[in-house]
């Protein structure tokens, strides 16, 4: 039982770490953000800045690869208030990774969600399900099965290889 418990909280961890790093408020904020796409429309208007083809943003350590970025800015328009990605998503630091065909990224709820077959893994770990949720200032998780589906984890024994067997 304490095993299993112990595991949960690995799988707990290995989404909570992922998705912090993508939010990194107090280290990443000063930090410059490099957004390279094949195309830039701004729309001051709707205060908002659509790049699509081949979108690549980084900051720091961090990066993310999407087919389209939208980002929505709050009304001082030095704040974002939401940015939505949207296929082949893919969020890269260091050997952890979040991949999803879709994630949205809201400000003021404090959120990240990633669906349209979310996985988070790290090395050999990793987390599948309906939707993936992150909720940055508690700094809590939520996956969830929805429908049909189930939440799947798949954690390595720490020191063992995948595929190795269990007798020596």
């Amino acid at each position: 039982m304490m095993v299993a418990c112990k595991r949960l909280l690995s799988a707990a961890a290995l989404v909570t770490g992922l998705l912090a790093t993508a939010h990194g408020v107090e280290i990443r904020s000063a930090l410059p953000i490099q957004i390279k796409s094949n195309e830039l429309l701004a729309d001051s208007t709707r205060k908002t800045a659509t790049f699509t083809g081949d979108v690549v943003a980084r900051q720091g350590d961090l990066t993310i690869y999407a087919d389209k970025l939208l980002i929505v800015y709050a009304e001082s328009e030095q704040e974002v208030k939401q940015a939505e990605l949207f296929g082949k998503v893919r969020i890269v630091q260091g050997d952890r990774i979040g991949q999803a065909g879709h994630a949205i990224y809201d400000a003021r709820q404090g959120t990240i969600l990633l669906d349209k077959d979310p996985r988070v893994s790290q090395g050999e770990n990793v987390i599948t399900g309906a939707t993936i949720t992150y909720f940055v200032d508690d700094g809590r998780s939520v996956v969830t099965g929805g429908g049909s589906g189930r939440v799947e984890a798949i954690i390595q024994p720490r020191g063992k290889k995948a595929g190795s067997s269990a007798r020596p």
